[in-house]
């Protein structure tokens, strides 16, 4: 049985690279949780000596407007081939997207290109019209959360903290969000594929926590593109987010973590949102439910300041997820911006309480 199931996990797992990477950033998580990228590309190199390309020429991947309807296919596979010239400058062939709406684009455009060689030269042609750069298909796409489930062990053996309350003993109890496009669009992409996806599971298990089950566990995050960015729409877009909350309550998690800057955020500023529509918050101290990225989790782990990871931008306040795993903080620098200046706090919500006043 132990053999066979092993045989059977290796059709759900997928090809990591493991260096010379060329990292694509997001447009959501730089707006959002900028400290989560920086956090990413310091792990990378201070703590795994790997070599990975940040290029300031790097551009949006159109995922946004593509999804929406407004950018056309034929534009979207332009620009991801300008962005695959852009690595094959710099030498190296192993692509990390940040945002897996991206990882979902580069996907799809090179299955495309696989499926269809006319489409791959018409977009040779486009590119060279457009701007006399060539391209070339990666050797790899792995997204970034990827490559720190791949790194996890080694990871551990680096990291002061678990996720463990250091009150009673036990693990701290996680839920895990797969964002869409990372499981669901090409599922053999994927670690573990839209049946199994372990890409955070991995992470939490090994170090330290416990992953909830609960029965909106495979839900989207109510995002949706259109959903969302249509103002209309936006009722339909809280409340699938909504029925997460609801289906993951009883559970009583400590914190969710998710892979999609998309529902990191939509988790996070929904549970304002709700708190203030509604006065329904999902815990029992009326704080929300803390909303991290998995590159926040791994930071605070290793023993990076909460405050440079940029955990002060999160809606949902954090303070009571850093006593229950033990990591100090100063409170004074909450708010304390690069130059030393204190920037002042934001103003507080109607229901959502916060650690700065109720």
């Amino acid at each position: 049985m132990e053999e066979f199931t092993k045989k059977y996990w290796k059709d759900y797992q997928k090809e990591i690279a493991d260096d010379n990477f060329y990292y694509e950033r997001s447009c959501i998580r730089q707006s959002f949780f900028p400290g989560s990228e920086a956090a990413f590309l310091k792990i990378l190199r201070d703590i795994l000596g790997k070599n990975i390309i940040d290029d300031p020429n790097q551009h949006t991947c159109t995922g946004i407007g593509y999804h929406s309807d407004i950018v056309p296919f034929d534009t979207t596979m332009t620009v991801v081939a300008r962005i695959f010239s852009l690595m094959k400058d710099h030498g190296v062939n192993n692509f990390i997207p940040s945002c897996v709406t991206s990882f979902g684009i580069f996907n799809e455009v090179v299955e495309t290109w696989n499926h269809s060689p006319e489409e791959y030269e018409k977009t040779k042609l486009f590119l060279k019209q457009a701007t006399g750069r060539d391209f070339e298909i990666p050797q790899n796409i792995s997204h970034a959360s990827d490559i720190i489930y791949k790194y996890r062990k080694e990871l551990k053996e680096k990291m002061p903290y678990r996720l463990v309350n250091r009150n009673t003993g036990k693990p701290l109890r996680v839920v895990e969000h797969i964002g869409c496009h990372y499981s669901k669009l090409f599922a053999k992409k994927s670690e573990g594929g839209m049946e199994f996806p372990k890409v955070l599971v991995g992470m939490i298990e090994e170090w330290g926590g416990e992953v909830i089950d609960y029965p909106e566990r495979r839900h989207c995050c109510g995002f949706g593109f259109r959903q969302y960015l249509v103002m209309a729409n936006r009722g339909y877009s809280v409340a699938n987010t909504k029925k997460k909350f609801e289906s993951m309550q009883p559970y009583k998690p400590d914190f969710i973590v998710a892979n999609c800057p998309g529902c990191t955020m939509f988790m996070d500023r929904w549970q304002y949102t709700i708190a203030e529509m509604e006065g329904k918050t999902y815990d029992d101290n009326k704080m929300g439910i803390p909303v991290l990225t998995y590159e926040e989790m791994a930071g605070l782990l290793l023993g990076f300041n909460p405050w440079d990871l940029g955990l002060q931008l999160h809606q949902v306040q954090v303070e009571p997820l850093l006593d229950k795993i033990g990591i100090p903080y100063d409170p004074k620098d909450k708010y304390v911006g690069k130059s030393g200046n204190f920037l002042g706090e934001p103003e507080k919500p109607e229901n959502l309480v916060t650690v700065y006043g109720k």
